[in-house]
């Protein structure tokens, strides 16, 4: 019984160390190369206030924010355009009624 309990134990160890060796060896396989995003094509990207006329060659988050802030510029005065920035008439209201 003894002996039978240790032959199953020494093959339940075999198993585990082959596949920790497996593992380890799929890990290696696995790892990233970082050679394809450390590398540039193209031109380099620049500032957008090194040359504001070129969208295209200013770098990503840049254009991202200017493009945003554009929106929202366009958007805000559109409001007050076409909302004729309307004054609190309240306070106008007390103003008169004061004098």
């Amino acid at each position: 019984m003894a002996a039978q309990q240790a032959r199953s134990l020494a093959q339940i160890l075999r198993l585990s160390s082959s596949r920790a060796q497996c593992v380890s060896t799929r890990a290696s396989q696995l790892q990233t190369s970082r050679t394809f995003s450390a590398e540039h094509h193209g031109p380099p990207k620049i500032n957008f206030w090194e040359d504001p006329m070129s969208p295209s060659q200013w770098k990503e988050e840049h254009f991202v924010l200017l493009s945003l802030s554009g929106w929202g510029l366009l958007i805000y005065g559109g409001y007050k355009f076409f909302t004729g920035g309307k004054k609190d008439t309240t306070a106008e209201k007390v103003q008169e009624g004061s004098h």
